[in-house]
């Protein structure tokens, strides 16, 4: 079969060397043994970098026969990123895996047996977070809680280190939404699947391109994209507060006609007013991320647009896509 390593990079120039030497070593010792096709290939992503990666991508397709370089336009993120490799290769199978060699690249070979044995899709799960300080473990096993009671299916411990079929990944070509959460669609297609566990390894270089906010912003995307519990819990809390404001109501109206013990105060007034005031501004933000995601979902912009291609030896082809054009080894199109 050919096999086709997905890569998106940003702002990778420090290991993209080093990547780029290892995946090729890999795809030929997986060729030697017979599992994997001579035209099996390594496609780099380039996701709108600022530094120098391009043109190392263009400098590795030059001197290794397997890399091509995808170059997108601007930066679309890291998701539209892999979707774009995704989207674009043409091979067999297709791994996604990040540039900065923390996934066990070993694991690749497993994840090649596994498909040969039938699985349509492999996950790489993480055999354990003991690289990970102690506050990336704490959020992380928060970040799967959390999902996990909004109903959201994920495979546990695993992010975007994966190995899909052609069947898999044309699946995939059917689910059109612009607020992308691979982690979460992937499950959804339903054909089979297993897992292989692997130790994550330590950055090779560089710094990390997912902080703190970035992982907020991604719980907010697989929450709002895949769970409608938020706006139940609005109707539940709405609910609630109405009985309660009811309630009290009553016992004022009740103290007010039959006591001579009603004393005008503000805090009769005053806290009522904050509670509910405080409550409707939260539904309102939650009724608003979710329109937000309407908003974006409707206008159905691209979800990435091709700049350029680099082919491999011997020597790179630069490509200006149109709407609908293929190249000879890639699928150039917009999304």
């Amino acid at each position: 079969m050919k096999l086709q390593i997905v890569v998106p990079c940003y702002n990778e120039q420090e290991v993209l060397p080093e990547a780029s030497r290892q995946f090729d070593a890999l795809l030929d010792r997986l060729i030697a043994i017979g599992k994997i096709s001579p035209a099996s290939q390594i496609v780099f992503i380039d996701d709108g970098s600022r530094d120098g990666t391009w043109a190392l991508i263009e400098h590795e397709a030059r001197q290794r026969s397997k890399v091509v370089g995808l170059k997108l336009s601007r930066n679309q993120g890291h998701q539209n990123a892999v979707l774009a490799g995704m989207m674009t290769a043409d091979g067999d199978a297709i791994i996604t895996i990040d540039a900065d060699l923390q996934d066990d690249i070993e694991a690749i070979e497993k994840m090649v047996d596994r498909h040969l044995e039938g699985y349509d899709i492999v996950y790489g799960v993480r055999a354990d977070r003991s690289s990970d300080t102690a506050f990336k473990r704490l959020t992380a096993v928060f970040f799967y809680r959390i999902l996990a009671f909004f109903g959201v299916e994920l495979v546990h411990n695993h992010a975007d280190f994966r190995l899909m079929s052609r069947r898999a990944v044309n699946a995939l070509r059917e689910y059109r939404e612009v607020n992308l959460y691979l982690r979460g669609i992937v499950p959804l297609i339903g054909y089979r699947s297993t897992s292989v566990e692997y130790d994550r390894k330590e950055r090779f270089a560089g710094e990390s391109k997912y902080p703190l906010s970035k992982m907020l912003k991604l719980a907010m995307q697989a929450v709002t994209s895949f769970s409608t519990v938020p706006l139940q819990m609005i109707t539940m809390t709405g609910f609630v507060v109405f009985t309660g404001a009811m309630a009290v109501s009553a016992w004022v109206l009740w103290v007010s006609i039959f006591t001579d013990k009603a004393v005008p105060g503000w805090a009769s007034t005053v806290l009522p007013m904050t509670m509910l005031g405080g409550i409707e501004i939260l539904c309102l933000g939650v009724i608003g991320a979710y329109l937000g995601k309407i908003y974006g979902e409707v206008k159905s912009r691209p979800r990435y647009v091709i700049e350029q291609i680099t082919q491999p030896s011997p020597g790179p082809e630069r490509v200006q896509p149109s709407n609908g054009v293929d190249s000879p080894a890639l699928d150039v199109s917009y999304q």
